[in-house]
């Protein structure tokens, strides 16, 4: 390989790759700034050779060797790590050679695994969650991440630096949770990673985030394979996806669901959803991600509204949260129509400050021709959000209601 677009394919094939070899530096210097620089030592050397050599047989092997022999000439050539030098060197290694299992903590032991547990502490802020994900296990840059959320690079940078210094300052460890602690730690990952998705699932969509956040899902399925919650998530963002060039048109307006053209649905995402959710309903363990997957199945199998509601209240027996409440009432109201829908939105709290709120609301009293009430319901919409495709949507349908009160 010696082209242009040969040294992209190993930058991406680099940047894929290359989390296990941050995990696992990250885990011998206790430091994850140190172990992007070894990593980032190796991508310059890959950069330089696999587009001359060709790419390695075990790019990910590859990666973790080229970044331990870094690290190694790293602590035998700066004074810093003189206290250190002998205890690292032993430890760095033994890395890239085959491990036995460690018992210290939990059956459950891999490098990748104890970083996305560290990366997504629930000690840090979600955005700060989101951004080392994205940056140690995806291998994006900073300045990929910042264009990603729509803000500054430098804004970026001090939001992981300062999410790094309180992983230091904390003594957060790099290591699985004990068993005792793994469900709450667990769902601060799931969540990470489904705020991932959702920013990519927009509009606008961002295809990459909705990929990466797939592969790190498909990643944690792989290292936790009894986890239900993990794979109802997992199942959940491939149903989702499913959907994904259906959900704007060919001048990227929005499609709502029963609007889709569904011969555009991903078949192939939506067979593995399905096999996923039968997996995790045969654990015996029903959470919220298992049965928002469970109602993405329904989706795609022609949107049985009877069954989707009894998944609804099944979801708000065990979420009982305003979003799951106004999900639930768009549910019944397709089932019984849009005045029981109202009905149900009535007892609804804490969402005046929610855009889909107003156009849920907004839709329902248009169908039911109060189209005073829909087009203040809909304003209300159009002034709490940003989304330029979602604001288009609005407009339309202000403006179809104006029609029909004109006619």
């Amino acid at each position: 390989m010696t082209s242009g677009p040969q040294v992209a394919v190993a930058d991406r094939l680099f940047r894929r790759e290359s989390g296990q070899a941050v995990a696992t530096l990250a885990r011998v210097f206790g430091d994850l700034d140190r172990a992007e620089e070894a990593v980032q030592d190796a991508f310059l050397v890959a950069l330089e050779r696999w587009p001359r050599d060709g790419l390695p047989d075990n790019p990910a092997a590859w990666i973790v060797t080229t970044a331990r022999n870094r690290a190694l000439d790293r602590i035998r050539s700066e004074r810093r790590w003189a206290g250190r030098r002998m205890a690292l060197e032993a430890e760095l290694r033994t890395v890239g050679e085959d491990r036995e299992p460690e018992t210290s903590v939990s059956p459950i032991v891999d490098d990748r695994l104890r970083l996305i547990f560290t990366v997504c502490h629930p000690a840090l802020a979600p955005e700060a969650r989101v951004a080392l994900t994205l940056r140690a296990l995806g291998g994006l840059t900073t300045a990929e991440v910042a264009r990603a959320f729509l803000v500054a690079e430098p804004a970026m940078a001090q939001r992981i630096t300062r999410a790094k210094r309180k992983i230091a300052g904390a003594g957060i460890r790099y290591e699985v949770p004990r068993d005792a602690d793994l469900p709450d730690r667990l769902r601060s990952v799931l969540t990470t990673l489904y705020l991932i998705f959702n920013a990519g699932y927009g509009p606008p969509i961002r295809a990459e985030l909705c990929g990466e956040a797939i592969r790190l899902a498909r990643l944690l399925v792989a290292l936790m394979p009894d986890e239900g919650e993990a794979i109802g998530l997992l199942a959940l963002m491939l149903l989702q996806d499913s959907r994904r060039e259906a959900r704007v048109d060919a001048d990227g307006a929005l499609v709502l669901l029963a609007d889709q053209d569904r011969s555009r649905w991903d078949r192939a995402e939506i067979a593995e959803g399905e096999r996923l959710v039968a997996r995790g309903w045969a654990l015996g363990r029903v959470g919220v991600y298992l049965l928002q997957a469970s109602i993405g199945v329904e989706h795609a199998r022609g949107s049985d509204w009877t069954r989707i509601a009894w998944l609804y209240d099944q979801l708000w027996h065990v979420s009982p949260t305003p979003v799951v409440a106004l999900n639930r009432a768009v549910a019944i109201a397709e089932r019984d129509g849009p005045a029981a829908g109202l009905a149900a939105m009535a007892d609804i709290h804490d969402l005046d400050g929610y855009h889909l709120f107003h156009a849920t609301r907004a839709d329902l009293l248009r169908r039911l021709d109060r189209l005073d009430e829909a087009a203040a319901a809909y304003a209300a919409a159009l002034a709490l959000t940003d989304s330029e495709v979602e604001r288009g949507f609005i407009r339309g349908r202000i403006e179809e209601i104006s029609c029909r009160r004109q006619g």
